[in-house]
């Protein structure tokens, strides 16, 4: 039987398990795929934490790639043998073999290979619908996107410099800012030791930036809303150094009849024509050359738990794959 990583009950990394699971035949509108590389992403941590609460026991993961064994009934857009990549429900592409429901599969192109598809799926859709549907960037915006050298930030990022908009960027070391500026982040600040609003009203002369894209959370949050412009949006879409606490309303007029989102992608692919057509610009724009997606960690899926350890520690920069 194949394995899986699996957890019982929720905690630190020591709760996941490298255990075998039966797969059985793909139910109708189904399809069963062997995967060729899983990639991992924070939200895998907060479901494995219980931030995200998981129904026991539970599998991990929310992208993949592979290669499609079988499909069932009622499945008129696959085959077997076609290459597909995935992100999103259902949790548990932390195994080696699984069903999941074929509209949630898109076709890889071929000039896209298996571990890139695996590490850009979901902050790849992630970044796609932050910067083309929740605040679509426009040519000569400047944005401020944190934690520029992770995963989200390095595709957006690129994307973002594509798309014509003055990218500002946060870091926490030299290391990664060297990183962020090879992928076009215009302006670098050191969240660490520099006050990121002050730097960015320097950099703005006074403005502050149309969107502020935040994937950090808490620590990051009024430093966020500070550096928007009048009517500027923030985007609030993760927790890295834990949930936002909760805030009078009262402030966002006070600082400038500012707007709030906290989006999730899975709303923005809940439909199938949905997911086609990000799916459709995130492989263009790879394709291009505009985006360039970074594995700079490989870990064996059975590892799973060393790859959440340095993960959490931010130890990790770009995308990471594990192997089944």
């Amino acid at each position: 039987m194949p394995f899986a990583i699996r957890i019982h009950q929720p905690g630190g990394p020591e709760v996941m398990r490298w255990e075998e699971v039966a797969v059985g035949d793909p139910a109708p509108g189904e399809a069963r795929i062997r995967h060729t590389a899983v990639g991992l992403n924070y939200i895998d941590t907060y479901h494995r934490s219980g931030l995200y609460p998981l129904p026991m026991p539970a599998g991990l993961g929310m992208e993949g790639s592979g290669v499609v064994e079988a499909v069932g009934a009622n499945v008129a857009d696959l085959k077997p043998g076609d290459r597909v990549a995935y992100a999103g429900g259902p949790v548990g592409a932390y195994c080696q073999v699984r069903c999941l429901p074929a509209d949630r599969l898109l076709k890889l192109p071929d000039e896209i290979d298996f571990r890139t598809g695996a590490a850009m799926m979901l902050q790849g859709l992630t970044s796609a619908y932050l910067l083309r549907r929740t605040y679509p960037v426009q040519p000569g915006d400047a944005v401020l996107i944190h934690a520029t050298a992770g995963g989200v930030g390095l595709i957006a990022c690129q994307w973002a410099k594509a798309l014509g908009a003055t990218v500002i960027g946060t870091v926490s070391n030299e290391a990664k800012a060297e990183l962020a500026s090879r992928h076009g982040c215009d302006h670098i600040i050191f969240y660490t030791r520099e006050d990121v609003a002050k730097r960015v009203r320097e950099i703005t002369a006074g403005e502050g930036v149309a969107v502020v894209y935040d994937g950090v959370g808490k620590d990051t949050f009024m430093g966020s809303l500070d550096s928007l412009r009048v009517r500027g949006m923030m985007v609030s879409f993760g927790n890295a150094s834990g949930p936002v606490s909760p805030f009078d309303p009262l402030l966002l007029s006070q600082k400038g009849s500012l707007f709030i989102t906290r989006p999730t992608l899975m709303h923005y692919i809940a439909k199938r024509d949905e997911l086609l057509a990000l799916g459709a610009e995130l492989f263009a724009v790879v394709s291009s050359g505009k985006v360039k997606i970074e594995v700079n960690q490989t870990y064996a899926l059975a590892d799973a738990a060393n790859a959440h350890r340095d993960l959490e520690s931010r130890k990790t920069t770009g995308s990471t794959i594990l192997l089944p």
